[in-house]
């Protein structure tokens, strides 16, 4: 079931699993954060639940979101000029390397 699809139960799902979570300092590409942000508030969620479903539903293989989001995100990407692709992150480079 798609990332998006479980929202409205994420509250209750969250009451019912103890979990306990620890503040990161990770660094992204900045246009990908943008994107992600505007997508955490679309679907009305934190940035860090948004995170944790993508990479529970990648672990398992399953698809995150459903048609309508990737149209979402499909508009996001080109508000936020993000052209990058799943291939592209094999060859990130920053200045200095």
């Amino acid at each position: 079931m798609p990332l998006d699809s479980l929202v409205t139960n994420v509250h209750m799902y969250a009451m019912s699993q103890k979990i306990e979570r620890t503040q990161t300092g990770i660094r992204i590409e900045k246009r990908l954060l943008k994107v992600l942000k505007g997508l955490a508030e679309s679907l009305d969620m934190t940035l860090g639940d948004l995170i944790e479903g993508i990479a529970l539903h990648s672990f398992e293989n399953k698809p995150a979101f459903s048609e309508e989001t990737l149209e979402k995100i499909k508009q996001l990407k080109n508000v936020y000029d993000l052209d990058w692709t799943a291939e592209d992150s094999h060859r990130f480079k920053e200045d200095g390397e």
